[in-house]
């Protein structure tokens, strides 16, 4: 499968923004997605995560209640709705996919979108 990320750009603190990855390919249904950000000079933190199916959603303690994951496997897409957005948000935001359950981490996804990257300005 292959993951395009998009949505990104410059937003105020405190507002919202809603960023999107679509897949192609024939089978993106069997994939779980995630989420990931990575700020510069930090590791790649994990945010989100949703099942194949989109019952199943896991969050990052750092993000929840915050961040809202969720997928159309109709479109191929799955989106990420960021609220009350912080100068510390600030990021490149990955998508991600898998196929076996729920990972937090970034070397258990095999797939990879390019990035989009997420600018909150104070």
């Amino acid at each position: 499968v292959q993951l395009q990320a998009s949505g990104g750009g410059l937003v105020q603190a405190g507002g919202s923004l809603r960023i999107s990855c679509a897949a192609s390919g024939r089978t993106f249904n069997n994939y779980d997605m995630a989420w990931f950000r990575q700020a510069p000079g930090k590791e790649r933190e994990f945010l989100a995560f949703i099942n194949w199916s989109g019952v199943s959603t896991y969050y990052a303690d750092s993000v929840k209640g915050q961040f809202t994951i969720s997928r159309d496997n109709a479109k191929k897409t799955v989106y990420l709705q960021m609220n009350s957005l912080k100068p510390e948000d600030t990021a490149v935001y990955y998508c991600a996919a898998k196929i076996g359950g729920y990972s937090s981490s970034w070397n258990g996804y095999n797939y990879w979108g390019q990035g989009t990257l997420v600018t909150v300005s104070s």
